[in-house]
């Protein structure tokens, strides 16, 4: 068992890789009372397209991953896991984002039970014609009501407009026409290709022994073996650094217009070939430039030009794309403060080092929690395939060296703007 320290945590991961490529993740914590459990597989909404075990390519309707997901809480013998989990007072909840499916579940008592069940309802897939049919049903309702919350809307539809032909442009639950289209032998063919044990991990956090949970994970995966050998990947769409639609106004059932810009970046074009460290002088110029305390936000509710406002970055094959979504009266103006603010970026050296001890302060604060821990370390071994266990240190290396190459590869160029407006009443 490999054991690694989370440098300037005080903590330490405990990791194990089985033959079967299955690889579990544990971080004890002894002065917390509860425990925080995930069971992942790397395949979300934006695998559409894989090979299946006979070496078919296969596509399937969009929104198979979240579906699939919603079917794995019906189990043959009739033992609902929400119930069973609840039973010992401990909460469940399962999420499918872009590029993960997780199942989840956190309590203070009964580990070694609430663990074994969590491997052993994720492995055991129930599909139906009738089941099917009637899921089918339920996600149609979800994603009707859904439907009706422009931010939501807004947020698909500004990816719509900047991706050209990933799955990233849908949304993850997919369309209602798609939603009808699912099959068991769909769902089986996604199961038996990603629900392996070479394309899952666990993730354990909290108050718990680590050999006892070492031995459930060997009990119950280690004999699993994998239908397919290659760790299964979807295809790759060489999405381009072009957006699909520059600028789009509409209106919509809303109290106050809202205003959502994405910018589209090459990865290659940043100078920092470590996809971590690059990523780190990515959020902090935007943390500089639009967090909390920014000038930027300051300037702009004086102004009036914003009520509220929420940003991130994602990943998608080889571009990496911040997206803003904001509350505005004033949108033309807005846009016009946020581009020159993204044009003519200045970070001092002060502003440099006040921030990454805010950053690192962060950190340890956020060691607190054990679902944020999860979410810290889920967040690596998704995007980086391994646990980032020095980024203190990381961050206290960060020079203005390096974030002046960043800022000077920072063009603002390939973006595109969705304005949307009240109904006249």
């Amino acid at each position: 068992m490999e054991k690694l320290e989370l440098v300037g945590l005080d903590a330490t991961l405990y990791k194990e890789t089985f033959e079967n490529g299955f690889s579990i993740y544990m971080i004890p914590l002894k002065d917390k009372k509860n425990y925080t459990l995930t069971y992942a597989t790397r395949y979300g909404s934006d695998i559409i397209e894989f090979d299946t075990k006979d070496g078919k390519r296969k596509k399937v309707p969009t929104g198979i991953a979240h579906f699939l997901e919603h079917k794995m809480f019906e189990q043959e013998d009739g033992k609902d896991p929400f119930t069973f989990f609840g039973e010992s007072g401990t909460d469940a909840n399962a999420a499918t984002d872009h590029t993960y499916t997780k199942y989840i579940c956190n309590g203070t008592k009964n580990f070694k039970e609430n663990f074994r069940f969590l491997l052993q309802y994720v492995n055991s897939p129930y599909f139906t014609e009738e089941n099917v049919e009637k899921e089918k049903g339920i996600i149609e309702e979800e994603l009707n009501m859904y439907l009706d919350i422009p931010e939501f809307v807004l947020e698909n539809k500004i990816r719509e407009n900047l991706y050209q032909k990933h799955p990233r442009r849908i949304d993850v639950g997919g369309t209602v026409e798609d939603i009808k289209k699912i099959t068991k032998e769909d769902l089986y063919d996604c199961y038996n290709t990603f629900y392996q044990p070479n394309n899952m991990f666990a993730l354990l956090v909290g108050n718990f022994n680590v050999e006892e949970a070492l031995q459930i994970a060997k009990e119950e995966i280690s004999s699993r073996q994998n239908i397919v050998n290659k760790r299964p990947t979807g295809r790759n769409y060489h999405e381009p650094i072009e957006v699909t639609k520059k600028e789009e106004t509409l209106t919509m059932n809303i109290s106050a217009p809202k205003v959502l810009f994405a910018i589209k970046f090459l990865r290659k074009k940043f100078p920092i070939r470590d996809k971590h460290i690059q990523n780190l002088y990515l959020q902090l110029i935007t943390s500089v430039l639009f967090g909390s305390s920014s000038l930027f936000r300051e300037e702009a509710r004086k102004e009036g030009l914003m009520s509220g406002m929420y940003y991130s970055w994602e990943e998608v094959e080889e571009t990496i794309n911040l997206i803003f979504q904001v509350e505005t009266k004033k949108p033309v103006e807005f846009l016009n403060a946020l581009k020159s603010t993204l044009s003519n970026i200045k970070i001092d050296e002060s502003d440099l080092e006040r921030y990454k001890k805010v950053w690192i302060a962060n950190e340890v604060r956020l060691f607190d929690y054990t679902d944020a821990i999860t979410d810290n370390i889920f967040g690596d071994i998704i995007s980086y395939m391994e646990p980032v266990t020095n980024r203190i240190s990381l961050i206290r290396k960060m020079n203005k060296h390096d974030l002046e190459k960043t800022i000077a590869q920072f063009k603002v160029e390939h973006i595109t703007e969705l304005i949307a407006l009240p109904k006249e009443e």
